[in-house]
């Protein structure tokens, strides 16, 4: 195999999976476990991926935010099944916050039948819970984010730190158990950790797709949270350093 094929064939595989081994990646190209080692040499210097002594990942540097519209054609299933885990921990009669996101809309679909107080930034979520009587709807306001449908800025931050909630789910592009969770603006990042500051239960909900991303600014650590709620997607050895964590790890499948 010519090594141009060779390395969209390392690529490819690397795009599916979070960590990968020397060996994982002789036996899916067919190659050698020396020219393996060139090949990774190779990325490493162009800045493509990252080697750790488990095996090497992507290089998944989020620059900029994706598009409500982008983010609404990807893991639907798994983000389904994230919401109805996440939708358990709610009760009737309980105050929540819902960040801007897909995986949140998925999560207000899941919620119609309570009593509830809700806040939230994202203004799909404001007006499709606004046709429920049993659901009293604020939203933040401030300035609108045109890749994202929501509020940020100040107004809102000053509002979610006047609050206290029961429960806050949070939503990002890329979580880490060394960077946690990022964004890529200092804006939103603020914006984020107002919506969990004050609440009683911090909650983050991310597929596993977005494991090892991550971004310029600092939202949270990932041991500042009480829960995490990801797919079964998520690789054995992550669970395990995961569950270190004072946070409840749940596996939605």
């Amino acid at each position: 195999m010519k090594g141009y094929n060779r390395l969209e064939q390392i690529m490819d595989y690397l795009k599916g999976h979070n960590l990968v081994t020397v060996d994982q990646l002789v036996t899916i190209t067919n190659a050698s476990p020396a020219t393996i080692r060139r090949d990774l040499i190779k990325l490493d210097q162009e800045g493509v991926i990252s080697r750790s002594h488990g095996g090497v990942t992507l290089n998944r540097f989020i620059p900029s935010q994706p598009t409500t519209l982008e983010k609404m054609q990807r893991n639907l299933s798994e983000k389904h099944a994230i919401a109805c885990a996440a939708a358990s921990l709610v009760k009737a009669g309980d105050a929540i916050v819902l960040d801007a996101g897909t995986t949140m809309i998925e999560l207000a679909r899941q919620l119609t039948h309570l009593p509830l107080r809700v806040i939230t930034s994202d203004l799909h979520i404001a007006l499709f819970l606004s046709e429920f009587k049993q659901i009293e709807v604020t939203i933040i306001g401030g300035r609108i984010d045109d890749t994202s449908q929501s509020c940020i800025g100040d107004h809102g931050r000053k509002l979610l730190q006047g609050i206290w909630p029961d429960l806050a789910f949070v939503s990002c592009n890329g979580w880490d158990l060394e960077k946690g969770i990022t964004s890529p603006t200092e804006e939103k990042a603020a914006l984020k950790r107002a919506l969990i500051d004050n609440a009683q239960r911090r909650v983050l909900l991310a597929d596993s797709s977005k494991y090892g991303a991550w971004s310029l600014f600092n939202v949270a650590r990932l041991d500042s949270l009480t829960d995490i709620v990801t797919d079964s997607h998520l690789g054995d050895d992550i669970r395990q350093k995961l569950a270190v964590l004072p946070a409840r790890l749940t596996i939605a499948s």
